[in-house]
């Protein structure tokens, strides 16, 4: 906590307040696609804009074309040599997630980065077209599915240019306050156990198992690949639309722990972009350093339960 409030550096010689910028200061990506989901606002706009500043060919998978068309916009505007592209995604439909991967697998690009950085917070009860509850369907089985259709790529890219490929999922400290058994497997869609802040938690643990489970088959078959997890930090963006009056009362009252973007974007660049970072996987980032989960994270059974469980629904699709 004393970390996070002065911003002092951890290990890494970065800490709660270094921005997304100065973690990469001196980085080439040249040589680098990477695409990013939810990269119209927010931290994945900086996220986008501090990876183009650093020279990768950056793609914008968004559900607001427009919202991701004005982003690209303001990204050259700034940086004129920026490559840049947008692709529609629904995450909360597997049909849009199928399609948007068989677009982008035809475009013949290579994929050496894959940051799983959309999603919704505390939203009402709601399900999905698929029939799933709508913040376990955006924030983990629409990242679940596109992972599993993007990783052959990722691994022929890895294969044929040498070069590490990397995953982040984008996770919360919310996955320490969950249901009670950690994910509602048998319950997943319940309506009348439903907390809009424990499905948030539940989507959020569900997001670091995914991670790990990855990492964990990655490694076992010898993959150039690694796979983490990353809390990006307490921010304020629209991401907090659907909060409730206790929850936007209390952001205020711990304003001094808020970030702002810039610095939110932090982890996640570094964690992408990072030399020391090489073949590092399967840990969980916050401000730019390693950090202990939850139990229920650290949980190799319920990985393996939830990975099962999100293939049924994918394979189904």
């Amino acid at each position: 906590m004393f970390r996070l409030i002065t911003g002092i550096a951890g290990p890494s010689g970065f800490g709660s307040a270094s921005t997304a910028e100065q973690v990469t200061q001196g980085i080439d990506a040249t040589n680098l696609t990477v695409l990013i989901t939810g990269g119209g606002s927010g931290i994945g706009f900086e996220t986008a804009r501090v990876l183009a500043l650093r020279n990768a060919h950056v793609i914008i998978a968004a559900r607001n074309i427009e919202a991701a068309n004005e982003a690209k916009r303001l990204i050259l505007k700034d940086n004129k040599t920026a490559r840049l592209d947008v692709l529609k995604l629904d995450l909360a439909s597997l049909k849009s997630v199928k399609a948007f991967a068989d677009n982008f697998i035809a475009l013949n690009l290579p994929l050496n980065i894959l940051i799983n950085n959309a999603g919704i917070m505390f939203c009402p009860y709601q399900l999905s077209g698929d029939g799933i509850e709508m913040q376990f369907a955006t924030n983990h089985l629409g990242h679940f599915y596109l992972t599993k259709l993007l990783l052959d790529k990722m691994k022929e890219t890895a294969k044929s240019s040498g070069i590490e490929g990397r995953i982040i999922n984008l996770t919360s400290v919310a996955h320490l306050h969950t249901y009670d058994e950690g994910i509602q497997f048998d319950k997943i869609n319940e309506e009348t156990s439903y907390s809009d802040i424990k499905a948030y938690g539940q989507s959020k643990l569900a997001n670091i198992l995914h991670a790990n489970e990855l990492s964990r088959r990655l490694q076992a078959e010898g993959a150039n690949i690694t796979v983490n997890s990353v809390h990006p930090g307490l921010i304020t963006t629209n991401l907090y639309r659907h909060s409730s009056i206790f929850i936007r009362s209390l952001k205020y009252l711990t304003y001094i722990l808020w970030k702002n973007v810039r610095q939110g974007a932090a982890t996640t660049c570094y964690v992408a972009l990072h030399p020391t970072l090489k073949g590092v996987s399967g840990k969980y980032f916050v401000d730019c350093n390693e950090f202990k989960p939850g139990t229920f994270a650290t949980d190799k059974d319920l990985a393996k339960r939830l990975w099962d469980f999100s293939n049924k629904f994918v394979d189904a699709a």
